[in-house]
């Protein structure tokens, strides 16, 4: 399944939400169960985000092809890494 646009309007209305708690990767997850949710330290990420917001970073991942690999095509994404700032 695709990241869509909806999706991303999604994330990103939590995201920059004015009072972003610490619960934001339970609700994504909640609000978006069929993606693929994974949270980790913005600096396990190399590479460039495809979205960065004031406490998060967002890469998308795509499992098409058996490995997990990071995208930044919406359209094969299935998957979505919050990276935390600190």
């Amino acid at each position: 399944m695709a990241v869509s646009d909806t999706d991303l309007s999604e994330i990103e209305k939590v995201l920059t939400a004015e009072e972003l708690t610490a619960s934001a990767f339970s609700e994504l997850r909640q609000r978006l169960p069929k993606l693929s949710w994974t949270r980790c330290d913005a600096t396990d990420v190399t590479e460039e985000p495809f979205r960065s917001f004031p406490v998060y970073d967002i890469h998308l991942i795509d499992t098409a092809d058996h490995c997990v690999v990071l995208t930044t095509d919406p359209s094969r994404a299935t998957g979505v890494i919050l990276a935390k700032k600190n």
